[in-house]
């Protein structure tokens, strides 16, 4: 198991979906964690549930820088320091593409998704400088690699996070904190919903309908679980991941390995779909082949 035993963690987004897992999995690791949110029911049961002693709530709007800093100032009071900073928080974001530009929800998406992640890890530079080094791990995407997974200022916000990731373990590297970033696929949480527009309770919903349903989409056969992006994270901001900084860390279930048909035998490759053959007429053209031959 990862050991995070006398670490502290700081993790936004904390309380539902992949933050919350990165609560629980940390926790379970030996870490304190603070957990930052604006869902402030989820955040006092999740303090309930642990005890203030293993993890504390704030609550925090990531675009406020403010809220931000006080979200680190936390940590150093609560637990005495600050090593492991996991800027997760986020949502799908503005829909509108090229055409449908929306300036304001361009903002409001990259504040949240790119300059939350600059700010968290200024905010959270010096308190690990005290402590001799840290760990900082930023959410990404599959959206950041390509084309039609994510809306576009999601895709672009999340590419941006990536790189940020890159550029910042370059110039952090001399205080011995290493920065890196996580790829999650397509992972069963509420974002989906609250994506549509839909109320939290509805949204959560949702998440189930995707774990049930989402698991064909991908090599793997499964939809992945807030866990699977936790694990990673937890590893990365172990002693046992010191020499590994600046990358960018997929986890998703092979669905960026290449199109379905690589890996689904029923799926339709491009060249019959050029040609407008079905598989079962593929196949059924094979086996006359084979049959005419001596």
């Amino acid at each position: 198991m990862t050991d995070l035993n006398g670490k502290v963690a700081v993790i936004t987004g904390a309380a539902s979906g992949i933050g919350r897992a990165g609560v629980e999995t940390f926790i379970a690791a030996g870490a304190r964690v603070v957990a930052g949110d604006l869902q402030d029911e989820k955040g006092a049961a999740l303090e309930a549930q642990y005890g203030s002693d293993r993890v504390v709530y704030q609550r925090c709007d990531v675009t406020d820088g403010a809220a931000l800093k006080a979200l680190m100032d936390r940590a150093v009071e609560a637990y005495g320091g600050l090593d492991l900073l996991w800027n997760n928080a986020g949502s799908g974001g503005t829909p509108g593409g090229v055409e449908a530009f929306d300036p304001d929800g361009y903002d409001q998406t990259m504040d949240l998704l790119l300059k939350s992640v600059f700010a968290g890890s200024h905010y959270a530079v010096e308190h690990m400088k005290a402590r001799g080094g840290g760990s900082i791990i930023n959410t990404s995407s599959i959206s950041a690699l390509g084309a039609g997974y994510a809306p576009l200022t999601y895709s672009v916000a999340k590419k941006a996070v990536a790189h940020f990731s890159k550029v910042a373990a370059a110039e952090l590297a001399k205080y011995k904190i290493r920065v890196n970033a996580i790829l999650p696929g397509f992972i069963a949480t509420s974002i989906f919903g609250s994506s549509l527009g839909l109320p939290p309770a509805q949204a959560d919903q949702m998440a189930e309908m995707v774990a049930q349903n989402a698991g064909r989409m991908q090599p793997i056969g499964r939809i992945g679980h807030g866990q699977d992006i936790a694990e990673m994270a937890a590893f990365l901001c172990s002693d046992a991941a010191g020499f590994i900084t600046g990358g960018e860390f997929l986890v998703d279930g092979g669905i960026t390995v290449g199109p379905p048909h690589a890996w689904d035998e029923a799926a339709v490759g491009p060249l019959l779909e050029a040609l407008g053959i079905t598989r079962e007429q593929a196949d059924a053209m094979a086996a006359a082949q084979a049959a005419q031959k001596p």
